[in-house]
């Protein structure tokens, strides 16, 4: 009797082994299952979120290049010697219907230039409003300034208090054949430049709200279903673009409280418009300093945690299948086995530390079930690698970018030509002072212009800096003396065109406004060793401590001070062409001076 209890407590020795199995394998092969899942899942969300951010960053950067190239078309209009000529004559009463005709003519030619410009205004100091428009029956008037927040007279004080280019954002404009049209709109006050104080008027450029859409929306925001896009906005907390027109204007936050609350808003935003669940949306914000706008990333992630979800019960499945097939093969496939998941879990702990060229290596010993999920980590490292590459690609395009847009564009012939007519008649009225500044104004641009992004010889250089300083010398009647020291090893050595411009325009413009003493400015270029060392130097009034510890430290884009932008341009160039082997420090003390030094490899 005891044995036959004794017997029935006893369990084969393939039970036991299937329960050894279970604990020392099954377990930890599930529990492995759940964390790869989690852990996958918390890095592909990661770099879905890095990847938005980029994105927006991309796209903010993209607005900034479309808007200047409108600034431009802006530019033209309110630097116009006509356009100025003809206000006065409309504030002087002179041939009005004239000019107000001539106006609107040079108004057409402009606004079919570029896309998107639906209207361009003019507003006299008077009140007169001369407009070329094409959201109404009648082109002469205009669509959107009756229905605008800001009367005209509070849109030409608001413009015409500064130099600065305003940027009004989205506002309903106009219903035109049966169509509803939103606009924003950049505006600047008109410049003559005979009398740089006189207020003549402004000039209003408006522009469609789909402009918006187009550079700031996804590919994905154009296909039928949509599972990520973008819209903005702005300082008042209001939709001024997004890919439902009713929803524009729609105030959704407080522009005045934290990013964080702000992306709650805008959660709380799109899940009101019913346009994804909400546990599976995730929001990305990039504020844009200049304009002063949000721009937001929207993105459903339904489909993405479905295929995970369904891979984790892939991997389940397979690992149960595993299991049953191992049951069976214990004794011989267990070491097999447990080799097998070890060389995949050692190739996700190499790649948890950011490792991407790791792959699982094949082994025909492998079984299916393992080698199944291999093949695909595999695959997922290679996308997440490539994705990595192209990232970096994408900046390395940005930087040339950036180094492109920082060097203006001309017709080199264009203006050659009319220096020299301009130089002739001076010559003819003999006016050899005037020719000599038209001469070597022509020199500078000849220089400036041609193969701006070369390296030339210092002598070079220092060659165009005294036409340079001749020229503002002459401008500024003598105001300031300038001594250029230059060591004869340094004539041969190689430099970057137009680096030291900017530095020795911020002394002469800035250093020595409002300093009644005599004005030096000395430039000095020595070798040390494997550098050039360039110093600038004056004697003016100084510079802000706040301000050389921004370019010291090489944190002068936070900076809302534009009185320097030359100098910032000019050490972002620095960096870009010559890397960490350059260096630039500045040296000021308020009433006495400014002391630049910069240190350029010359190999």
């Amino acid at each position: 009797m005891e044995k036959g209890i004794h017997q029935i407590n006893k369990v084969s020795l393939q039970t036991k082994l299937i329960r050894m199995f279970l604990l020392t394998s099954a377990i930890p092969i599930l529990f492995l299952s759940f964390f790869s899942y989690y852990n996958i899942s918390d890095t592909l969300k990661k770099n879905m979120k890095e990847f938005s951010v980029n994105n927006l960053k991309q796209t903010g950067k993209n607005l900034e290049i479309w808007l200047e190239s409108y600034e431009d078309l802006l530019y033209q209009i309110y630097t116009d010697d006509d356009v100025v000529s003809l206000v006065d004559k409309l504030k002087n009463k002179e041939d009005v219907p004239v000019a107000k005709n001539q106006l609107r003519r040079y108004l057409r030619g402009l606004l079919n230039t570029k896309e998107y410009i639906r209207s361009i205004t003019l507003i006299t100091s008077e009140g007169m409003i001369i407009t070329y428009d094409q959201l109404t029956p009648v082109t002469i008037e205009n669509s959107w300034i009756d229905n605008f927040s800001l009367t005209p007279d509070e849109v030409y004080k608001e413009v015409s208090a500064d130099n600065k280019t305003h940027v009004f954002p989205t506002e309903y404009g106009a219903n035109f054949a049966n169509k509803d049209y939103y606009l924003f709109h950049i505006a600047h006050r008109i410049i003559d430049y005979k009398n740089l104080a006189k207020k003549t008027g402004v000039a209003i450029v408006s522009i469609d709200e789909k402009f918006l859409r187009n550079v700031c929306l996804t590919q994905d925001a154009w296909e039928e279903e949509v599972n990520n896009f973008n819209f903005i906005v702005d300082d008042k907390g209001r939709i001024i673009s997004f890919i439902n027109q009713n929803s524009l204007l729609h105030k959704v936050t407080d522009e005045t409280t934290s990013l964080e609350e702000r992306e709650k808003d805008y959660l709380e935003f799109i899940v009101g418009e019913g346009l994804f669940e909400k546990e599976y949306i995730s929001i990305n914000v990039y504020r844009d300093e200049a304009l002063q706008w949000d721009i937001v990333n929207v993105s459903n992630q339904k489909d993405t945690m479905i295929k995970l979800s369904k891979q984790q019960e892939i991997d389940i499945i397979v690992s149960l299948l595993s299991l049953a097939i191992v049951i069976t093969l214990i004794v011989i496939l267990s070491r097999q086995l447990g080799n097998s998941i070890k060389q995949v879990v050692a190739t996700m702990q190499v790649a948890s530390f950011g490792n991407l060229k790791i792959r699982v290596k094949e082994d025909k010993q492998m079984p299916i079930e393992v080698e199944t999920i291999a093949l695909q980590f595999n695959d997922m490292l290679g996308k997440l690698d490539d994705s990595m590459k192209k990232e970096k690609e994408a900046g390395e395009r940005q930087r040339h970018a950036e180094i492109k847009a920082l060097e203006a564009q001309i017709n080199p012939h264009f203006l050659y030509n009319t220096l020299d007519t301009i130089n002739w008649m001076a010559i003819d009225k003999n006016e050899f002072d005037i020719s000599n500044a038209i001469s070597s104004l022509a020199a500078i641009l000849r220089y400036a212009i041609k193969n701006s992004t070369v390296t030339v010889e210092i002598r070079d250089e220092i060659q165009w800096l005294k036409n340079y300083i001749y020229l503002q010398q002459t401008r500024l009647k003598n105001s300031f003396s300038c001594e250029i020291n230059v060591d004869p090893e340094v004539l041969d050595c190689k430099i970057h065109k137009l680096l030291l411009q900017p530095f020795i325009e911020n002394s002469i413009i800035h250093g020595f406004v409002g300093v009644n003493k005599e004005h030096i400015l000395e430039i000095a270029f020595k070798l040390e060793g494997e550098f050039v060392c360039i110093t600038v130097r004056d004697n003016g009034k100084g510079i802000a401590p706040s301000v050389v510890e921004c370019f010291n430290n090489e944190t002068f884009h936070t900076t809302e001070d534009d009185s320097h932008i030359g100098m910032k341009n000019a050490i972002a160039r620095l960096y870009m062409y010559y890397g960490a082997k350059a260096s630039v420090n500045v040296s000021s003390t308020l009433g006495e001076g400014t002391v630049i030094t910069l240190r350029i490899p010359w190999r």
